[in-house]
């Protein structure tokens, strides 16, 4: 495959990841709710509503989601639905739109830090959307500086690492470990609460050890595809455990979108396997060079026009 069109590749590589994350919390605002009650259903929220000015009545609203609170996450919602159309329509000088997508990065990192609040300020549930809050930023690297930019690169490194070190810390139980682990374990394979629990363990250790393989070249390659194809079946565990015949469009509604909203978390993965396997082989090519052209390659006189037969 030609330079140029491997790193087309991977920009629609890396465009379809933003959008999928983009999307399903998308999908999450409209249909749900954004997680952010934790941050504005208490006291210093409405102190400072009162302080502009506004009663508890236009703050809380009537229930017919006419509140302050209500039309404001609405809104957020909103701006997830555009953000995503960016993701499709960004071009390599589009700067406004890059800075749209840029504001969308800050969009996921407030609602990370919703969910870190409403988990008890439990660290890794923040760093673990790391892969997330950046993938919109690493297309807009990507387009920008070019996908094989030592930037864009480490930026990828730093999204996998965040996401993986935050799946580590609860599946070794360095945190309160979440229920849906060891339930979505049991329900998937049929094994029992302590076995599931013994796995999660052994894939939390797994996940320290990609982290840090990465930055060796030796086991970048084998880390990065071990992060893929683990974070692809993460995410598609959620719709697997959760979805039945007995409900209603199967639970796709319910489940589906929590294995979207992941796919940075096995795109980032992907994306660094393919830039290092490039970039291997490219050495790989050069080194070959160097030992064809070098003092002990055998010579030839001159140039020599073939005709029919190789061999006079």
């Amino acid at each position: 495959m030609k330079p140029v069109q491997f790193d087309s590749l991977l920009v629609l590589l890396l465009r379809v990841g933003a959008f999928l994350c983009l999307a399903g919390w998308t999908w999450v605002h409209f249909y749900w709710e954004g997680p952010y009650g934790v941050l504005l259903w208490k006291d210093s929220s409405y102190a400072l509503a009162e302080r502009l000015g506004i009663d508890w009545d236009e703050f809380v609203g009537t229930g017919a989601d006419d509140g302050l609170v209500q039309r404001w996450i609405s809104l957020t919602g909103w701006l997830y639905l555009a953000v995503t159309v960016l993701t499709v329509t960004v071009r390599r000088k589009s700067y406004i739109q890059m800075v749209g997508l840029l504001g969308g990065g800050l969009l996921l990192g407030l609602l990370a830090y919703a969910k870190f609040i409403g988990a008890q300020r439990q660290l890794p549930m923040l760093v673990e959307h790391g892969g997330q809050i950046l993938a919109p930023v690493l297309l807009v690297l990507a387009l920008r500086l070019g996908v094989r930019h030592s930037v864009t690169i480490i930026v990828a490194m730093i999204a996998m690492v965040t996401t993986f070190v935050g799946h580590g810390c609860y599946a070794m139980g360095l945190w309160p470990m979440p229920a849906t682990f060891p339930a979505m374990t049991t329900l998937i394979l049929g094994v029992e609460h302590e076995t599931a629990a013994a796995m999660l363990w052994g894939a939390g250790i797994l996940d320290f050890l990609v982290c840090a393989g990465i930055f060796f070249k030796v086991s970048r390659r084998s880390c990065a595809l071990y992060a893929a194809i683990w974070g692809l079946l993460t995410a598609v565990a959620r719709p697997v455990a959760g979805m039945s015949f007995s409900l209603n469009y199967w639970g796709a509604d319910q489940f589906v979108h929590e294995a979207v909203l992941r796919a940075p978390h096995f795109v980032i993965p992907l994306y660094l396997f393919l830039i290092w396997r490039r970039s291997d082989q490219i050495e790989t090519v050069a080194v070959d060079s160097d030992v064809g052209t070098g003092p002990d390659a055998p010579q030839t006189v001159g140039p020599r026009k073939m005709t029919g037969s190789p061999i006079d």
